[in-house]
């Protein structure tokens, strides 16, 4: 037997396994996300936004619609077509407890980052589903012109009824995948 040289991984004769420097640097790398934070696990219960259950579903890039339940209303709303929506769709189904905010939308910061691409709408509309920041979930419901930047995640289609659903206090807010 050659004899060992401290970088390498090996197994000596009585079954003792040796890890070098090197080999814990990769299994540290292998076990984290791109960003360098440890890999999702599916649950993310400090923060509250898989209450519900992370749940795999189908990846249909043709399934832009989802389903936001608030109490035992129902609305549709049509995700945009860009990298921060496709992200916020992979995170469904959530349930979330948003606080209201400026009495003219409910707020939740989610605990991942989204992709970002932000622009002034100049007029935020009733029923427009925005991230503000990288992680700042927004779901407003009233219409107002703003100073600030968001990027845009979609549209409740129909948002008749959605500020009296949604009251002025903080609301549980149920997003997830419209399956019909």
């Amino acid at each position: 037997m050659t004899k060992m040289k401290k970088m390498h991984f090996s197994r000596k004769a009585s079954g003792t396994i040796i890890f070098s420097p090197a080999l814990a640097l990769l299994l540290c790398m292998t076990s984290c996300d791109a960003d360098g934070t440890a890999g999702h696990s599916g649950a993310d219960a400090s923060h509250g936004d898989m209450a519900a259950g992370h749940h795999p579903q189908k990846n249909n890039a043709m399934n832009n619609m989802i389903k936001i339940t608030v109490g035992s209303s129902t609305f549709t709303a049509t995700l945009s077509n860009n990298a921060a929506a496709a992200a916020f769709r992979a995170l469904l189904p959530l349930t979330l407890k948003m606080e209201d905010v400026n009495g003219n939308e409910k707020f939740y910061r989610l605990s991942r980052h989204l992709p970002v691409a932000a622009a002034n709408p100049g007029t935020v509309r009733e029923g427009d589903l925005m991230l503000w920041g990288t992680g700042g979930l927004v779901l407003f419901y009233k219409t107002f012109s703003t100073s600030y930047s968001y990027t845009r995640l979609g549209r409740v289609d129909n948002a008749a009824g959605l500020a009296k659903t949604l009251g002025s206090g903080d609301v549980e807010v149920t997003f997830e995948l419209n399956q019909e």
